[in-house]
């Protein structure tokens, strides 16, 4: 099982102009996340200040967080990237030095 930074975007041609419709956007959203949250499929999530960005640390397989992912198209985009952890980190590091 691997980890996952995940950076998101919305996409703004899809947010609505009435405040009222992008606060019920947002709470559909807000709904998915906390459930992705709840069931430990994310980590951490969290938005950008003033931003329609964020990012989310999700620990799975690749089919598990694409899978994860695509409830939320096509209202969000990705950017996903892998992570190692300090003690893979710290793997590489002992090989380079053999």
């Amino acid at each position: 099982m691997g980890k996952w930074l995940v950076l998101w975007e919305l996409d703004e041609s899809k947010i609505p102009v009435d405040p009222k419709e992008r606060g019920s956007g947002w709470q559909m959203l807000m709904a998915l996340v906390n459930r992705d949250l709840e069931e430990g499929t994310a980590k951490d999530w969290g938005a950008f200040v003033g931003e329609h960005r964020g990012y989310v640390i999700h620990e799975g397989t690749e089919l598990e967080i694409a899978v994860a992912l695509q409830q939320y198209v096509p209202f969000v985009r990705f950017r996903v990237h892998p992570v190692e952890t300090v003690g893979q980190v710290g793997q590489l590091v002992e090989a380079l030095l053999q």
